[in-house]
């Protein structure tokens, strides 16, 4: 077991194991470390506690030190820089003409490097506009192309739901959604309702899954073949999973009826519903599947 704390250093960002040292640390205080980017300042999100070797990437690095006044100083001081340098920034991208959109910037503790962070459709030759900006910043540039999920992370924003984003608000990593999920969910297969306001899958569909997984285990599929508490065959013409109860169609005295019953007082074969997405509503939907592979440009 190692003794570690959880930092993270940007608004909903990841968490990143540190070790606490000697220092006496708790969750909300603000401390100094030292990352691959250089020197950083991050807010303590989990106090100090043993975790598993497994869950921690070696050599562990240290904190530095816990915070000054001076230190939470300096980095009001940068994110007051970052204002400016984001203006600067779209200022050139417009002289240069580049089919880009600028949607953060950021500098290190150190003020080592700054960090612009854009959307563009396809790859951008933005070597000139490199220049310029070291040339007025007098230090490196990074340029990083993120993609639409990423994108709504940083601006954050209002679901259909009326709430804020989860990306925005908790999500630290985006999860694989798939349309799948949707069907299993007996969603409305509509891009409008479906997808989030970064056009992608909305997220909180990976919610429920595992929940509606295990319910749906318990259920016949429709067309099914049951046996009601009277002994009547029938077959499954819906079902309603958060209910666990099952619509049948049986025959009574030569006429058909439909009748409702719990799932557990039908007798069937329990069975794995497999659930398939037609080439007709993958069409009609649209790439809307969970995107990865954002490219890091580095100038």
């Amino acid at each position: 077991m190692t003794k570690v704390v959880g930092v993270r250093f940007r608004n909903v960002g990841k968490i990143y194991y540190f070790s606490p040292k000697n220092y006496e640390i708790k969750t909300g205080d603000h401390v100094i470390v030292e990352t691959a980017r250089g020197i950083e300042y991050g807010k303590v999100v989990l106090a100090p506690r043993e975790v598993s070797d497994d869950s921690v990437v070696h050599p562990l690095k240290e904190v530095l030190r816990v915070a000054t006044k001076d230190d939470d100083e300096r980095e009001a001081q940068n994110r007051s820089k970052e204002r400016d340098a984001f203006k600067i920034c779209q200022k050139k991208i417009r002289e240069h003409g580049l089919e880009m959109k600028l949607i953060d910037a950021e500098y290190t503790f150190d003020n080592n490097k700054v960090l612009f962070y854009f959307t563009a459709d396809g790859r951008i030759d933005f070597r000139q506009l490199v220049k310029d900006l070291a040339s007025i910043f007098k230090t490196r540039i990074e340029l990083r192309q993120i993609g639409v999920r990423d994108e709504t992370k940083i601006l954050g924003g209002i679901g259909i739901c009326g709430r804020c984003l989860c990306c925005h608000t908790y999500l630290s990593e985006f999860v694989p959604v798939s349309i799948k999920m949707a069907k299993e969910q007996n969603l409305s297969l509509n891009q409008t309702k479906i997808s989030g306001v970064c056009g992608r899958l909305m997220c909180c569909l990976k919610n429920e899954q595992e929940t509606y997984e295990e319910l749906n285990k318990r259920l016949p599929g429709i067309g099914d073949m049951v046996t009601t508490p009277d002994g009547l065959q029938g077959s499954v013409q819906s079902v309603n999973v958060l209910r666990q109860r099952v619509k049948v169609i049986v025959d009574i005295n030569d006429e058909k009826e439909i009748q409702e019953f719990p799932v557990e007082e039908l007798k069937f074969k329990p069975r794995r519903k497999k659930v398939k997405v037609s080439d007709k509503e993958l069409k009609e939907l649209g790439d809307l599947e969970d995107k990865k592979g954002d490219s890091k440009l580095n100038g």
